[in-house]
């Protein structure tokens, strides 16, 4: 399959049938490896990765499934290129469209992605950005896909900071149909924008109370309230103990409602442990379905 876009910067630049395509390419492509193997659909291809930000899922599953289907990875991070020495991200990216075949970029402003892509006559992917995630909710709606057989029609709740996991969610949503309710504190709301937009194509509806949001919810996802490595105590006394994901929220859901977090989480803090390693989680399959689900997009953006 083959996208129109150029560049994955946010789920807004598809449509409803290429983000159901490429899940249901994901869950194909999965099904090709069980059994034995990818094709190297991508053989001397080069994808260049660029990362202002750690990462552990990010980086082993682009990395892989690359490997897998055929080609090759560069990774870089900030301190490797000349960026760190005041190259324009401008020059950067052309510089890097006459070596390579995609650039996939995990940094800190959207707003340099932008730039990227403008300027990259290659196809530039959001690794993720402080304003979206697209590849984390491509591997989210794959695996929704998997365990509940269908997308249409179902609920998400999703319980705590309305970050850029949060709104790339919300863009999936209203290209499925599935409907969302986001429990967030005061102050915490998902992009205005993006909920208003996404509002045109399904019921998202917005709340204070993570019991309200998760009532016949189907799927219930959370996030670190914070950054990974920076816990200020200020903030997380705004989220807990409300906004825990634990058994007691969880029972509101379907009784056959899954969980989900992106991962790294911070237990006792967004979700129990109990809750995470209990019977309904499915982060584990969910952390899987990024290598599955960024072989798709990258094969829709750069095989000939």
């Amino acid at each position: 399959m083959k996208l129109k876009t150029k560049d994955l910067l946010t789920l807004s630049e598809l449509t409803q049938k290429e983000f159901v395509d490429l899940i249901n390419y994901s869950i194909k492509l999965k099904k090709e490896l069980k059994k034995g193997g990818t094709k190297p659909i991508l053989k001397n291809k080069t994808l260049t990765m660029i990362f202002q930000k750690p990462s552990t899922r990010t980086r082993v599953s682009f990395e892989i499934g690359m490997y897998q289907l055929g080609g090759h990875t560069i990774n870089l991070s900030s301190n490797d290129m000349q960026l760190s020495r005041g190259e324009s991200i401008e020059d950067t990216a052309k510089t890097l469209s006459r070596y390579t075949d995609c650039i996939m970029a995990r940094v800190y402003e959207h707003e340099l992605l932008e730039k990227l892509s403008k300027h990259a006559s290659v196809p530039v992917i959001n690794g993720l950005s402080d304003s979206f995630h697209p590849c984390q909710i491509l591997a989210d709606f794959m695996t929704i896909k998997e365990k509940k057989g269908k997308l249409k029609g179902l609920k998400i709740a999703w319980i705590g900071d309305g970050n850029n996991v949060c709104n790339s969610m919300i863009y999936g949503a209203a290209l499925t149909g599935i409907e969302m309710s986001i429990a967030t504190p005061k102050g915490f709301e998902p992009n205005k924008t993006v909920v208003k937009e996404s509002k045109k194509s399904t019921n998202i509806e917005l709340t204070t109370d993570p019991f309200i949001a998760t009532k016949n919810a189907d799927v219930v996802v959370t996030d670190t309230h914070s950054s990974i490595h920076n816990s200020d105590p200020k903030r997380i006394k705004k989220f807990l103990p409300k906004y825990q994901v634990n058994f007691k929220l969880m029972s509101t859901a379907k009784k056959n409602a899954i969980f989900m977090h992106c991962l790294p989480a911070k237990r006792e803090q967004e979700v129990t442990s109990s809750v995470i390693d209990g019977s309904q989680s499915v982060v584990w399959d969910e952390a899987e379905n990024r290598l599955h689900s960024q072989k798709a997009l990258l094969v829709a953006l750069i095989s000939a």
